[in-house]
């Protein structure tokens, strides 16, 4: 892969990364774990890069890969996460430490969010992340029509989780 297209993917990645830290802290339970999960994603998107056309926006595009790939890992969960060598690879990506200090309202809520099945954590993930109705169901793979119904069930239930 040549100098440029490593160097467009790197600077993307960095401008992007929370949103693969926040799909990480919605999958995993610890930081180890978080950290496999986040380098995980990180070599999917390397690999799946060069096949990215533009068609949608980068993050769109970087959701789906980091929500594919944590839900493949999530459903292995018995096993252990297979990692790559990261070495070989010519450029290093500086890692911004995770603060989630301004989240801590939120443990609730990703408590409750747990609960839900894989593609509904998604859902909802991206609803969370102000994402539009159109927007969701690209990136889920599922229609517009389909993702509201499904939205409006899911609040529902959190309700009656949160709300007892």
């Amino acid at each position: 892969m040549n100098k440029e297209l490593e160097h467009s993917f790197v600077t993307q990645l960095e401008e992007n990364q929370n949103i693969v830290h926040k799909i990480c802290r919605l999958y995993t339970n610890d930081q180890d774990a978080h950290n496999d999960l986040f380098q995980e994603i990180t070599i999917q998107l390397w690999r799946a890069y060069p096949k990215f056309r533009g068609d949608a926006k980068f993050s769109t595009w970087m959701y789906r890969v980091a929500l594919n790939t944590a839900i493949t890992l999530y459903r292995k969960s018995k096993r252990t996460i297979k990692t790559q060598d990261f070495e070989g690879v010519s450029f290093k990506i500086s890692a911004i430490p995770y603060d989630d200090t301004t989240e801590q309202q939120l443990k609730l809520m990703y408590r409750a969010v747990k609960n839900l099945n894989d593609i509904d954590k998604a859902l909802v993930f991206l609803y969370l992340e102000d994402k539009n109705y159109r927007e969701i169901s690209e990136t889920l793979g599922i229609t517009e029509v389909n993702a509201r119904v499904k939205m409006n069930r899911i609040k529902e239930k959190l309700r009656t989780i949160l709300n007892p």
